[in-house]
Formats: C-alpha cells, sequence, structure tokens
C-alpha cells in the first residue's frame, strides 16, 4: 500500500476511493510545498523534494490535509497535527539564502518600527507583477514574497510587508483538518498599522492599476 493509499485509508477507513493514487517528490517546488491534482481517473501528490526525507507519519498528515481540502471535509488525525507542529516550527531551521537588498531595507524598517526588531529575517524575493497576489509567506522555506507592482509605493509596500510578517509572527490553528492564517489576535496586531486606512488605499491604488491596464490594452 503506497503512502497517499494509506493516508486515506486511515483518514477514511470505511469508505473505497477506485483511484489511481499516486504521489511524486518534485523539484519544482520551493522547500515543503505541496500540491494535490485530480480527475476521475487518478488522485496525483506532489511535493516538494524535501519530502522525501522526512518522517512517513508527518507526510501522512500533509496528504491528508490535502485529501481533506480535495474532499471539502473536516477532520482531525494525529497525523495532521503532527505535519502541522512540523511545518510551524520549519521557520527555525529554514537557512535564509534569498534576501532582495530592496526588501531587506522595507523588512528592516518594519521590524523596527511595530516589532522592535524582534522577528528574526526570513527569505524576500519578489513575486511576478501581480494583482492578485500582493504578498505571501511560506512557512516550510521561512519566504516573504511580494509583487512588484508595490514597489514604488513606501507606504503600501509597508503595508503589506506588515501584513506578511504578522503570518510569521501568529503562524496559524488547525482545527479538524483546517488551518486559519487570519485569526483574532492577527486580524488585532494588523489594525495596529499606523495608517488605518491602508487597506482602502491598496483597493484604490489596485483599481487604478487595473483602468490603467484597461485604456493601455484598447
Amino acid at each position: 500500500m503506497n503512502l497517499p493509499t494509506r493516508a486515506f485509508k486511515e483518514l477514511f477507513p470505511d469508505k473505497t476511493d477506485n483511484r489511481d493514487f499516486i504521489l511524486k517528490y518534485s523539484r519544482a517546488f520551493n522547500d515543503f510545498n505541496a500540491n494535490i491534482r485530480y480527475n476521475s481517473a487518478k488522485v496525483e501528490f506532489r511535493l516538494s523534494r524535501k519530502w522525501k526525507n522526512i518522517s512517513e507519519e508527518i507526510q501522512i498528515g500533509l496528504l491528508q490535509s490535502l485529501i481533506l481540502k480535495m474532499l471539502g471535509k473536516k477532520a482531525n488525525t494525529t497525523n495532521i497535527d503532527l505535519y502541522n507542529s512540523f511545518i510551524k516550527n520549519m521557520t527555525r531551521y529554514a537557512k535564509t539564502h534569498t534576501v532582495d537588498p530592496e526588501l531587506e531595507a522595507v523588512f528592516n524598517r518594519v521590524n523596527d518600527k511595530y516589532f522592535y526588531g524582534l522577528i528574526d529575517k526570513p527569505n524576500l524575493k519578489w513575486g511576478a507583477h501581480s494583482r492578485a497576489k500582493l504578498g505571501s509567506y511560506e512557512y516550510g522555506s521561512d519566504t516573504i514574497t511580494i509583487s512588484q507592482i508595490l514597489r514604488d509605493d513606501q507606504n503600501l509596500l509597508d503595508y503589506v510587508m506588515y501584513h506578511e510578517i504578522l503570518h510569521k509572527k501568529h503562524k496559524f490553528y488547525s482545527k479538524n483538518g483546517r488551518s486559519y492564517h487570519h485569526t483574532s489576535k492577527f486580524r488585532k496586531d494588523e489594525r495596529a498599522f499606523e495608517d488605518p486606512d491602508a487597506e482602502k488605499k491598496l483597493k484604490q491604488f489596485l483599481a487604478k492599476k487595473r483602468i490603467r491596464k484597461a485604456f493601455k490594452w484598447w
């Protein structure tokens, strides 16, 4: 019995799924990322190659989390608890190898102003010129990624950086197999940003970008 099938059987011992459960380790992912693809014939789990040397019990927790996401169901297992604990603690051991100098200055400014300089520096990199994904924090690789669309607006850049640092600070909590990242504590800290209209300004900024693109297109 392969690992994905075992994960399913331990999660749903009284159910069957006749699709092929396939596990692939890929170099295409950042450290400890993963996803799931499925159709009527197969369910394919694609994991970063970093997972290959991690305990099977923790991998099963990851696979079970992906299965629950696929099925839209809630459940909890010891393996999922192990997986969540592993991910939360990865920031202590992830290596800092990519630090963009411009983003480093932003991080240091925000860290000193709001966190007394106590947040350890993560990997910092620019993402695509995206309006849909302005920022992200990856627990597995301890990486903050910021959209290049914010490059010329220091206030909004600080705000998005602040938001992502809060993810690093608060991490997440899990219940019934689902992870919650924007907790009440997170939202309370988010409101401590010095510009109370930052979220409104961010939406206005993005709206203007869409208008400019429309005129450029036509």
